[in-house]
């Protein structure tokens, strides 16, 4: 089977990135998947969530530097392997500016990626040097969004982006579809909103995924314990909800496992 390559972005923040990134992650190693989280967020999220230390440890900065192979950067989780980022990471729009700057990550991950079924890549909340290097270097897009207004917003305008990585740099890439997070079918907003990304979906030639992401306060407690919604609350409502978001994204080939399967694919 081909690595298989997402990217989870939306240039508006707090729409939950890195919670999707992490859920994904956790789900598909609950399968038997091998998987690679690459967080290309200055702030860390990813890594912080699934329990790194990332202040003290190699990041996907010294790899773009040229400091280190991306093969020592990787950290080790009890979920999945790690390339992680730090606040160094912010100095990229500025510090690389070389030709074929687009290339980063798709170099870097050329060297590993071979070794997983899956790369799942966290992006920052903007449409800048880092992001465009999640699209050069990806498969499909996966676009989380929340029922609100002014995060529509942010879905519409990264359509130019899109069309540009296209353009230039990797005429392949598609978009998987918009998620909705801490969606509820009960507020009149919720729908609205829906109604407004299915129209913006089919802008974007994709979809929204039929399942949609409930909230809980597990998702908010999952990150201090170093685990995903996923691993943290495995019965919580966000948690089952992204079991169907991987039965939508990966399912044909990593079905969920019946109860006393084995951990380990033979």
């Amino acid at each position: 089977m081909a690595t298989t390559v997402i990217t989870i972005t939306n240039q508006k923040g707090g729409v939950g990135k890195t919670t999707t990134a992490a859920a994904l992650l956790s789900s598909l190693h609950r399968r038997g998947a091998r998987v690679l989280g690459v967080d290309l967020d200055p702030q860390g999220s990813l890594g912080f969530s699934l329990g790194l230390d990332i202040e003290h440890c190699t990041t996907v900065y010294e790899v773009f530097r040229g400091e280190v192979e991306p093969e020592a950067a990787i950290a080790r989780t009890e979920t999945c392997d790690v390339l992680p980022s730090n606040i160094l990471l912010s100095a990229a729009e500025l510090e690389f500016n070389r030709p074929g700057r687009e290339y980063m990550l798709k170099t870097a991950l050329s060297k590993v990626k071979d070794q997983y079924d899956f790369v799942v890549i966290d992006t920052p909340p903007a449409l800048n040097l880092l992001t465009v290097n999640a699209y050069v270097a990806t498969d499909g897009l996966i676009i989380p969004m929340a029922p609100e207004v002014l995060s529509l917003l942010g879905v519409s305008q990264i359509k130019e982006t899109i069309e540009s990585v296209r353009s230039y740099y990797n005429a392949h890439l598609k978009v998987l579809g918009i998620l909705l997070n801490r969606f509820s079918v009960r507020f009149r907003l919720n729908r609205e909103v829906l109604d407004l990304a299915q129209q913006i979906a089919a802008q974007l030639d994709t979809r929204v995924f039929r399942n949609k992401i409930r909230s809980s306060v597990a998702v908010a407690e999952a990150p201090a314990h170093g685990l995903s919604v996923v691993d943290y609350a495995p019965q919580s409502k966000p948690a089952l909800d992204f079991e169907c978001l991987c039965d939508e994204v990966a399912g044909a080939a990593f079905p969920r496992r019946r109860t006393g399967e084995s951990e380990v694919r033979g």
